[in-house]
Parts: structure tokens; sequence; C-alpha cells
């Protein structure tokens, strides 16, 4: 894959341009709402909090506490990247029906050009993140930063497998789009963004027929790792709820692989198919 978008960088980054000039065209403020925008949310974030009574603090393992609303929106942020790649991905393909039918190029540029436009607008938006989180005072920065690293090529990872395999899916069943939007509400409460990766574990032991020990499925759940990452990475929390080991992390990983090959087997089947269809 690396070689192909080498080879095609050119197009790569045409496609980005055009993607982001979409996005904001016939707009007055243009990128400018890449930082207005997360800065509202914070802000409805805020005073959605507070008017529930949920500005409370967290407790982790180590004995330290957290505000929650860093931890919402630390979420929401991480959230919103992964959500608009699913959206956008739909009309990758057939969006470019024109493209796909007369040009040759490898189709795998298609969605990776919505990742990374999509990828963008996520960088401006993490800025506005950790100016936030430093005005909070719920910044901390040591050596478990670095797991933003992996954070961030796990996400991507997962962005460019959904995008491939819900590209694929929509040019051959156009009800995809409805599909989809069903799941990505039903993924997001199954998701702990508003709420502690705890409270899954919680949930599961009430259930007499789940095995102990076995809690750490909830890490099947790909962003359920990765916002655990984020959140240790920017606010220092516990990477794993009480009584999971970190080595459950690994299963978030491995379900994130497994979309990315799904994703690429998909496209490559349904490339064979696109002139037809399209």
């Amino acid at each position: 894959m690396p070689l192909p978008l080498f080879q095609h960088r050119d197009l790569v980054r045409m496609l980005v341009a055009r993607n982001l000039k979409i996005r904001y065209k016939g707009s007055a403020l243009g990128f400018f709402w890449s930082l207005l925008t997360p800065l509202s949310m914070i802000a409805i974030y805020a005073v959605f909090a507070g008017v529930l009574g949920m500005r409370r603090q967290l407790l982790g393992l180590s004995g330290n506490t957290f505000d929650y609303l860093p931890f919402l929106v630390s979420g929401i942020v991480a959230w919103q990247f992964t959500a608009g790649v699913l959206g956008d991905s739909l009309y990758t393909i057939v969006g470019n029906a024109n493209l796909v039918k007369k040009v040759f190029f490898p189709r795998v540029i298609l969605p990776v050009s919505t990742v990374l436009a999509n990828g963008v607008n996520f960088l401006l938006t993490f800025v506005v993140l950790l100016v936030y989180l430093v005005a909070a005072g719920a910044l901390r920065l040591s050596a478990a930063t670095l797991w933003l690293v992996p954070a961030l090529a796990l996400q991507l990872a997962l962005c460019l497998g959904i995008a491939m395999l819900v590209a694929t899916l929509n040019v051959f069943f156009r009800d995809t789009e409805h599909i989809v939007g069903l799941l990505l509400l039903a993924w997001f409460f199954m998701t702990p963004v508003m709420y502690e990766a705890s409270l899954q574990a919680t949930a599961l032991a009430r259930f007499a027929w789940y095995p102990e020990g076995l809690h750490g499925l909830v890490f099947l759940n790909p962003m359920t790792g990765i916002l655990s990452l984020y959140r240790r990475a920017l606010m220092g929390m516990d990477i794993t709820p009480p009584g999971i080991a970190p080595a459950w992390l690994l299963l978030s990983v491995a379900t994130t692989v497994a979309l990315l090959f799904l994703g690429r087997a998909a496209l490559r089947i349904g490339d064979r198919h696109f002139g037809d269809v399209l």
C-alpha cells in the first residue's frame, strides 16, 4: 500500500485538498470552523455537564482524581474523528464515479484521502483540545504522553479500515447509508465516551453466565482501547479499569488490524466490479 500511495502522492494531495475545500465551500469563515466548532462544543458540554450536575471527580487506580468535563471533551474529540471518517467514506467511491470509471489508479487512494482530510481537521481540533486541557489544569505531560503515538496510529488504521469497507459496500448496497447511521449511533453509546470503561465491565459482571476474568472483552471495541490511550497520554488516567490487565488493550489492536485487512480485501474484490455498477 505505501508504494502506490507514494507513486500517486500528487493525486492524494489533490484529493485531500479538494475534500477540504468541499467541506467549507460557500462558508464565510472557512477553515476557522475547524477551530470554532470544538470551542463551541466545549462550551456546550460545559453547560450540559453543569446543568446535569456531572462536574464530578473521577478516581483512578493510583488515587489521582480527574475532572469529568476534560474526560468527556477528550473522548468526544477523538470520537468525532472516527465518526467523521465513517460518514464521509460513504461517498468516497460513489461520489467519484466519473474518476473511477475513466481513470486507472489504485482505488485505495480514495479512502486514504478521506481519512487524511478528516485527519487535518482532527489535528486542528486536537490543538484546541490541548489548549483547553491546559486552561482546565487537566493536561498532565509525562513519559505516559508517548502513548499518543500508538493512539493516533491505531485510530488512523481503524479509520482507514472502515473507510475502505464502508466505501465499497455503499457501491453495491445503497442501504449502507442508513445502516451506517444506526450502527454509528449504537457504537457511540457502546463506547466509553461519556462514561468510564469500568462501567461496561461492571455491567458485564451482572450477568451470571459471564465468565469471571473476561471483563477485558470490552476492548473488543477498538475505540475503547483508543480512548484509553488518549486519556492516558493527555490526562495520566489509568489505561485500563480496575481488575483488567493492560494486556487486554491488545484486543483493540487485533480488532483494528482485522478491520484494516477486511476493508482492504473488500476494496480489492469490489474494484473488479466498480465500473459495471457505477
